[in-house]
């Protein structure tokens, strides 16, 4: 992408300058923050996220299975389920957390204004929404916006690994703490999971974490950093060629 455009999608996120420093974890001395709390700070046992036999269908057929869900309680809440939207080839992988209330209104994810901000992080490293496949940990809206639970992460999952399965993405870009805890099976806060390169379960598909389009819409300040953690996805991406 020309520099000069780059600089305009970097403006439009929040960013004012050309950032070039490589990403690195927070220190461990850093105050948590929302986005730092562990996803099983308050629970004993991890939450299984082995990925389940590949599936035998399409991404259309899964989707249909997904539409059908009854495994959790969520389902009697929700207007629709959200089960992804963009390319079946794609080499990224976009994962965020939950549907919230647009989400569930339209049936896809990422929309709104935290949607219009993920639009943005993606131009600024020249990829396009349709260019990529963008899905969430859980496939409906929990009531209240509210964070997934343990229970529902694990009902829920198994989509998700399918998805991976049948889509066989270059890269994952997991979007906020609770996916990247729930793809990475860590309860690692954030701040230590970001700027390295991790891989999914045993599949070798490398996974970037960085911060949720919501997060850094509430805290501006962290938006030099989300850049920094793309620039970082780019070159694992293409070192992974």
């Amino acid at each position: 992408m020309e520099e000069h455009r780059r600089r305009y999608y970097l403006d439009k996120i929040g960013i004012q300058t050309w950032v070039t420093r490589t990403a690195s974890p927070e220190s461990p001395s850093a105050g948590l923050t929302g986005e730092d709390v562990p996803l099983h700070a308050e629970h004993d046992e991890p939450v299984d996220t082995a990925p389940v036999k590949d599936f035998r269908g399409s991404l259309d057929e899964l989707r249909n299975e997904v539409a059908s869900c009854t495994l959790c309680a969520l389902h009697q809440g929700r207007t629709q389920t959200v089960f992804g939207t963009g390319s079946p080839d794609a080499d990224w992988l976009i994962v965020g957390e939950a549907p919230g209330f647009e989400e569930d209104r339209k049936g896809e994810p990422f929309v709104g204004r935290a949607g219009q901000l993920l639009t943005k992080m993606l131009r600024a490293i020249g990829l396009e929404r349709d260019e990529v496949f963008i899905a969430n940990i859980l496939k409906c809206r929990p009531p209240d916006n509210r964070d997934p639970q343990p229970g529902e992460i694990e009902h829920c999952i198994p989509y998700l690994a399918q998805q991976i399965g049948l889509i066989q993405p270059k890269i994952i870009l997991a979007m906020g703490r609770i996916a990247a805890q729930t793809l990475l099976d860590s309860p690692s806060a954030l701040g230590r999971l970001r700027g390295t390169e991790h891989h999914y379960a045993d599949t070798g598909i490398p996974v970037v974490a960085t911060y949720h389009p919501a997060y850094l819409l509430r805290s501006p300040q962290q938006k030099r950093s989300a850049w920094e953690d793309l620039q970082f996805a780019v070159r694992v991406r293409e070192s992974s060629s």
